[in-house]
């Protein structure tokens, strides 16, 4: 029988990005069926899959270090309860197939002796062929068939990982291990309404139209019975404990829909990259996350010597870490905030306020390449943007062009060095050149030799001659203006 995957969840199996899938389809390689693909198309697409499989869960058994052991546990593997769960809700959708089945099999029996009965009457060969051809069929389909291993694969992951399916808008995302709805959610990258992500302010509600939840912490936002008959719950609070769930919720569409915030955070370090640059990490409380999207920037605050001093940053950190947000510090003699950090006036512990998000320089909705250009410190928006789109897995490739103006200007090449050697569809290229506009010729003449431009989108980070150059080089070069996004930092 033909096992049928989400495009999701066949890139799961077989261990690689959507991108990529989306890929084969569009050169013919892989062929879908309203949006899914069978099992056998996808073996035939990746052989290596069923080679690799066979092990695949042995090598998890095989891990002898307890520290790791304890954190698979901890963090990978559901708890007992939502294992056992989701293993009987499998159950139960087996018994309803079984049931199913048996009325088939009895209505074709009833046929079968009908038409024996008629034919033995009237002596209709027709008739008897008929019967024949039904005895076939049903030995056809009661005849035990050999799963393929990605079936057998996909029944295992069902109880193991989740499958959510949100709606209107029909995108999925996994819930793995101990992870709520909301924080699944975010790490696929999904654009959820929220505030506290912990049960107390209930911006999260939403409404499960199939399947089932379980809680798996406490909550304080006391829903109505109206909004329990209907089936709303708090995504903060629970986890998926059917192997299948769909809910329905809304979802920000752009930068316009995510609130305005004011929010107290806590320095939690200060940590020198480079001789003129600082990550500085900031902790928002438990009860009040920032809610932003991947690109944008925030306005901080710090209690200064008489006035409070301010100065605006791009977040560099993902939005599916809500409460660890960080920040890129370069040194700069006309920036206050900046001074405090290097003069080591801002301390652990010590109290930032937080405003925003701002900005509109965030992911468009395409499946085209993604290609990202920084200079300097615009590697910060750029870093959360490749974060994100990591996370939402949905791109061919991602390209990083880097270009330093000074001689730590790549305070963080071992992040880009780390992603290439983990992603297949990640690639990087460091630039320097003292001048800022200059050095945005040779980044264009290497992306001109690696890549299609007119495919591509494009991300442009950095001082304003930085941008003003690559974005005109790119529009010269026939990118379309909708294709190129631009920050100046």
């Amino acid at each position: 029988m033909t096992h049928w995957l989400t495009l999701s969840r066949a890139a799961h199996l077989v261990g690689v990005s959507r991108g990529v899938l989306q890929e084969k389809i569009r050169n013919g390689e892989l062929h879908t069926s309203e949006g899914t693909v069978s099992t056998e198309e996808l073996l035939r697409a990746f052989p290596q899959a069923e080679l690799d499989a066979s092990g695949a869960f042995e090598r998890v058994t095989l891990i002898k270090e307890r520290a790791f052991a304890r954190r698979v546990q901890e963090h990978i593997l559901p708890t007992q309860e939502l294992l056992a769960q989701r293993l009987f809700s499998q159950t139960e959708e087996l018994a309803d197939v079984r049931r199913h089945l048996v009325r088939y099999h009895d209505l074709v029996v009833a046929l079968q002796a009908r038409l024996r009965a008629r034919a033995g009457d009237a002596g209709d060969p027709a008739l008897r062929a008929l019967e024949e051809f039904l005895e076939k069929g049903l030995s056809d389909v009661l005849a035990t068939e050999n799963a393929d291993v990605l079936t057998v694969m996909d029944d295992m992951l069902k109880v193991m990982s989740a499958r959510v399916t949100v709606r209107p808008s029909g995108r999925e995302f996994l819930v793995e291990g101990h992870e709520t709805l909301l924080q699944a959610g975010l790490r696929a990258g999904l654009r959820f309404n929220y505030g506290c992500g912990n049960g107390s302010c209930g911006l999260c509600k939403a409404r499960i139209v199939s399947g089932s939840v379980a809680r798996v912490q406490t909550l304080e936002y006391p829903l109505s019975e109206a909004e329990k008959l209907q089936g709303y719950t708090l995504l903060c609070a629970h986890t998926a404990a059917s192997s299948d769930l769909a809910i329905e919720t809304l979802e920000a569409s752009g930068p316009l829909e995510i609130p305005a915030q004011q929010i107290v955070a806590k320095v939690r370090a200060v940590t020198p990259l480079a001789g003129d640059t600082c990550l500085l990490h900031l902790q928002t409380p438990r009860t009040k996350r920032l809610r932003f999207l991947a690109g944008q920037t925030v306005t901080l605050g710090a209690a200064g010597a008489g006035d409070d001093v301010h100065a605006s940053y791009a977040i560099a950190s993902c939005p599916c870490d809500d409460r660890n947000l960080l920040f890129y510090i370069a040194r700069n003699p006309n920036d206050a905030f900046a001074q405090r950090v290097f003069a080591g006036a801002l301390k652990t512990g010590e109290a930032v306020t937080v405003w925003g998000p701002q900005g509109d320089f965030v992911l468009a909705q395409s499946d085209r390449p993604l290609v990202f250009a920084a200079c300097d410190i615009g590697f910060a928006p750029v870093k959360s943007l490749i974060e994100h789109a990591m996370a939402v897995d949905a791109a061919e490739s991602l390209s990083l062009y880097w270009l330093a103006t000074r001689a730590d200007g790549h305070f963080l090449a071992n992040q880009c060095r780390a992603w290439s050697e983990a992603l297949d569809q990640f690639d990087y290229s460091l630039h320097t050149d003292v001048d800022a506009a200059a050095g945005a010729k040779p980044l264009l003449q290497a992306m001109q030799a690696d890549l299609f431009l007119g495919r591509c989108d494009f991300y442009v980070a950095g001082p304003e001659p930085f941008v003003e150059a690559a974005a005109g080089g790119l529009r010269a070069s026939g990118v379309p203006k909708r294709q190129i996004m631009t920050m100046i930092v």
